[in-house]
């Protein structure tokens, strides 16, 4: 059996990077047996990766050598101890070390750099053809590319770098500070075969927010663009751009196009037979007057039928979400302390759209989730205000979740109580298959509620307006409302004399 490090079939092998994510952006990993560039700015990630795509290799029985000339032994244990890692099995080696006991004018006719530039590819030659590795890690490799000064003299070595690991079979990731555009020589660029870049920039509020890009990869067909990444507790993890047709539910799923109902006969109606397995419903209307309530209605009906529901909470904390649904008699603690509905409060200073994203995404394909809640679009749009595509985001996720035929329901706040509701500070209106609109109205000194379906995408709908009423277990759909001009707009005017309903 070849082994890993084998030339003759390093070409059509792919070696794990480590990174949970990472590998499904470069559809399976690494091809291995080529040099990699590894380039970001201080924090971004780039020894965090560099040690994941080693410790994956010793995990895998490999040989791995990790190489540097600027961090101490001790730095890169401080670093594993971070993330909680053993880094038995990896070989450490200081190229720093070549020439340092000798003085500048002991160097006669080259230059302190030539020698020391020679010295540094001798050992690494040395050390590479004792250790037999097949992976290797250099950092920061732009320090190599310091000591060249020359940008032709750096490609020069770079290039018999290549040809010795090539040998070899072996897989490296050179690391280097800064980015494709910054002040950084790219006369190695096109020596390596690939180039992976990592950002980070800091918002106005919550933690850093950091990002992954492959500029460039021979022979694989990535996933190109950005992709969020987060630094925790155990490494780097990339959450993939999401590509909503590369998600489509396979043929047969048992229960593929049913229909899902809110345990309100009337309100089901109203929709002609209840919410379909995946199409979207945008419930919208001013804070208080029920919107998570009528959500909660469909996610409690769905658990009693044994299907599972996920619902994520950016405008209010979990414990004041039960107790709201304690007090209507509604059994959603039962339903979430069982299981069958998870539910998650989401921190808005903390979480990046390619993040909730892939929450969503492991409810429904890890958990079986049929059902998804987002409550709500405002929480949503206050969580990110830095992302500028927001809306392409909320396209693609609420395309996926259409082609795994999942429900979706999401609630929008619009400002204001009575009277003409003020602009939505994200419109999505165009974007999902059907919407409510729920409004307060006064009528003869008190403030009562309505509901109406302004919209169904596939098939009609109830185009009353119906008055409603929160209460134990939850919201009553009562009759339509006859009598009135101009109810949505919250200030209604009576017609003369005809019946009003109470």
């Amino acid at each position: 059996m070849a082994r890993p490090n084998d030339p003759t079939h390093s070409s059509c092998l792919h070696v794990s990077t480590g990174a949970p994510g990472l590998d499904d952006v470069l559809r399976g990993g690494l091809p291995a047996g080529h040099l990699y560039l590894l380039e970001g700015s201080a924090g971004a990630g780039k020894t965090t990766l560099g040690l994941q795509f080693l410790l994956e290799g010793v995990r895998c029985g490999e040989r791995v050598l990790w190489c540097t000339l600027a961090e101490t032994e001790s730095q890169l244990m401080a670093t594993a101890r971070s993330h909680q890692w053993d880094l038995t099995g990896v070989d450490i080696v200081n190229l720093a070390e070549v020439g340092s006991g000798e003085a500048e004018g002991d160097y006669s006719f080259f230059s302190p750099s030539d020698v020391e530039l020679n010295d540094v590819v001798a050992r690494i030659f040395r050390v590479t053809e004792e250790l037999r590795p097949s992976r290797v890690v250099f950092d920061p490799f732009s320090d190599v590319r310091l000591l060249a000064r020359d940008p032709l003299r750096f490609r020069r070595q770079l290039l018999r770098l290549r040809e010795h690991f090539s040998s070899m079979g072996a897989t490296v990731l050179l690391i280097q500070e800064a980015g494709l555009h910054g002040n950084n020589d790219e006369a190695g660029e096109g020596v390596v075969h690939g180039i992976i870049s990592l950002y980070q920039h800091a918002p106005d509020y919550g933690k850093q927010r950091r990002r992954l890009r492959v500029h460039k990869m021979r022979g694989v067909p990535m996933q190109e663009g950005f992709h969020d990444t987060a630094i925790q507790t155990g490494g780097l993890i990339v959450y993939p751009r999401l590509v909503a047709n590369e998600h489509d539910a396979a043929v047969g799923v048992e229960g593929r196009g049913a229909t899902l109902t809110s345990g309100s006969a009337v309100l089901d109606d109203m929709l002609l037979g209840g919410l379909d397995r995946g199409s979207s419903l945008l419930v919208t209307g001013p804070s208080g007057i029920g919107k998570s309530t009528l959500c909660m209605q469909f996610a409690n009906a769905l658990a009693e039928h044994g299907g599972r529901a996920a619902v994520y909470l950016f405008d209010e904390t979990r414990r004041v979400f039960l107790a709201r649904a304690d007090a209507l008699g509604m059994s959603t603690r039962a339903h979430v302390e069982s299981g069958q509905v998870t539910l998650r409060q989401i921190d808005p200073a903390e979480f990046s759209p390619g993040e909730f994203a892939h929450l969503i995404r492991r409810a429904i394909e890890e958990d079986g989730v049929t059902l998804v809640v987002i409550d709500s679009l405002n929480g949503y749009l206050t969580a990110m205000p830095d992302e500028k595509h927001l809306a392409m985001h909320m396209h693609e996720l609420l395309s996926y979740l259409s082609n795994r035929d999942v429900a979706t329901l999401l609630t929008l706040n619009q400002q204001g109580f009575v009277g003409e509701p003020s602009g939505s500070p994200l419109d999505v209106t165009y974007l999902t298959d059907a919407a409510m609109l729920l409004r307060y109205f006064e009528d003869d000194g008190a403030i009562r509620r309505a509901l109406s379906v302004i919209k169904r995408r596939v098939g009609g709908h109830d185009s009353t307006i119906r008055e409603f009423r929160i209460g134990l277990p939850g919201l009553d759909v009562q009759a339509p409302l006859r009598g009135y001009h101009a109810l949505l707009s919250g200030m209604p005017v009576a017609k003369g004399d005809e019946t009003r309903a109470t």
